[in-house]
């Protein structure tokens, strides 16, 4: 964290939104490139510390380790974490060798301490990101959350982008209740539920779900696991053969960018399970403490004196639970990304308008923005890295496009 919260310049060269996994990937990555960077950029997040929204999200769902193997991690070499677990083999857990939560953690703490990174993350929100002309030249007001402003010349959104998806039926719940009865999954805190005896639907059949359900059984309660499809295992969000030229050549050979989200959307077809998961739910339902719904969606639900009523809309192919009291639905249904919504490139949108396929924004080669100096990392930049893109090995993949632009003149914008 910076020694003082005073020092917010008035001017930097390069401002990173966000210090989670992907903004650190691109700083270590930068300066590897680009040693005399060191300085001139500055990263914003709320907590001033890099990693901080990951670690309380895999903390909050008690999520024992990573979906990706050891090689995809923030340092440039792809070693890096393999020979940092040497010490502690049974942190990567076999067969391809994925980093124990508190190992990756450990990690990425170390990385921060070997680039020397502590101070580059300034403890504010950025609310609004306004581009404007300075004489010939283009550049980006930051308005943070305080009130305060810092001019930047360039900017990387590396905050995620995505917002809750929330089911229609939600907002259509005409009667009032206990706002924790009601809690998307990224506001549930495992470690801070007592559940004992409860009934708790979770609805969507992701991973997240999995971990929540999981959590829920531990702490003494009985779990409804309700999925619009068949719930299935599969190892990572998307096949490997999506991080290289296997799959990409032909992806990035398609000039219809609507196929492109189409191959998008095929590869990580929805949400999925680890298979170790799905076995210990399997398991759990076998011993009566989880009961699966699948090829089921809630249609309606009302809050009463014995709890949630909820209507199934699928009844016909299974006994519905329109009869089963519950004390608190979890809405495990993921994230939406759309450039149209994302609070931070209204007014960069406004300036700058640009083609936008079903929310994904058509930035060029370097994940740039057309007519500025504004580059996009994570899911939104799926249209260019492909199907993995808010992965972490997605975040290698954006930050070999940024960096160049950000580190060599002869790509720089001819506004730079």
């Amino acid at each position: 964290m910076l020694d003082s919260l005073a020092t917010l310049p008035e001017f930097i060269d390069l401002a990173i939104v966000g210090a989670g996994p992907h903004a650190l990937t691109l700083v270590t990555h930068l300066l590897q490139k680009k040693k005399s960077m060191r300085g001139r950029f500055l990263a914003f997040d709320p907590s001033g510390t890099w990693m901080n929204r990951w670690d309380r999200q895999f903390a909050a769902l008690e999520i024992p380790h990573l979906r990706s193997p050891a090689v995809h991690q923030p340092d440039p070499n792809p070693h890096a974490l393999r020979t940092f677990a040497a010490s502690r083999p049974n942190a990567l857990v076999p067969p391809y060798d994925l980093p124990g939560t508190q190992l990756f953690r450990d990690f990425c703490q170390e990385t921060i301490r070997l680039w020397q990174l502590a101070d580059c993350v300034y403890p504010a929100q950025v609310v609004r990101v306004e581009p404007f002309k300075d004489g010939s030249r283009s550049r980006f007001r930051l308005h943070l959350v305080d009130g305060q402003t810092i001019i930047a010349r360039r900017v990387v959104i590396a905050n995620g982008g995505s917002v809750p998806n929330v089911p229609e039926w939600v907002g259509q719940i005409s009667t009032s209740y206990p706002p924790d009865r009601l809690l998307h999954s990224h506001q549930v805190d495992l470690r801070e539920s007592r559940l004992q005896g409860d009934r708790i639907l979770i609805v969507g059949g992701g991973l997240t779900s999995g971990h929540l359900a999981l959590g829920a059984v531990e702490r003494g309660a009985q779990v409804l696991l309700m999925s619009r499809r068949e719930v299935y295992g599969k190892l990572f969000d998307a096949d490997p053969g999506w991080i290289g030229p296997k799959y990409l050549k032909g992806f990035w050979a398609e000039p219809d960018l609507y196929t492109r989200w189409q191959m998008i959307q095929s590869a990580r077809n929805g949400g999925s399970m680890t298979p170790t998961v799905l076995t210990e739910l399997r398991r759990l339902e076998r011993e009566g403490k989880i009961v699966f719904y699948e090829q089921c969606g809630v249609s309606q639900a009302k809050w009463g004196d014995e709890g949630w009523q909820i209507d199934c809309d699928n009844s016909a192919v299974h006994e519905c639970i329109h009869h089963q009291p519950i004390d608190r639905i979890w809405v495990a249904t993921g994230s939406q990304l759309d450039a149209r919504n994302h609070p931070l490139l209204q007014d960069v949108l406004a300036a700058h308008p640009i083609e936008v396929v079903n929310g994904l924004p058509v930035i060029d080669e370097h994940l740039r923005w057309q007519g500025c100096e504004l580059f996009i990392m994570g899911g939104l930049a799926a249209l260019r890295v492909g199907p993995a893109a808010r992965n972490l090995s997605g975040a290698r993949a954006a930050s070999d496009r940024i960096v160049p632009a950000l580190t060599k003149s002869t790509i720089a914008s001819i506004n730079g």
